[in-house]
């Protein structure tokens, strides 16, 4: 029961559910989201660092970066279905609809230095 309800504390703020859309169409580096999300770096990676440990994201190199993507591997049983479940819920939600526009101008090599 422990899993279930880490996820769902996870998924119950709406910054990191803005995060997990942002992350269904492409995965993205920190900067990136900060640019998209107008909040401070050291917010984004704490957001970053809960979804994380739950199994709901996980980190790649990517040369200098690191990418935030979806997980794909199951970290415990109940994030790939809460994950599935998401991918049809808030898509119509105007801030999220902002945020996919924002995110399809922020060039990642014009923001991260």
């Amino acid at each position: 029961m422990r899993d279930l309800v880490s996820v769902f504390k996870a998924l119950a703020d709406p910054t990191r559910l803005r995060i997990i859309k942002l992350l269904e169409k492409k995965s993205m580096c920190v900067c990136e989201l900060t640019a998209v999300l107008k909040i401070k770096q050291s917010s984004v990676s704490h957001h970053l660092k809960i979804l994380k440990d739950t199994g709901l994201v996980n980190d790649v190199r990517s040369g200098q970066w690191i990418d935030y993507e979806l997980a794909i591997e199951e970290y415990n049983e109940y994030a790939p279905k809460l994950l599935e479940m998401l991918t049809v819920w808030l898509n119509n939600y105007p801030k999220i609809i902002g945020d996919l526009r924002v995110a399809k101008k922020v060039n990642r090599k014009d923001i991260c230095k």
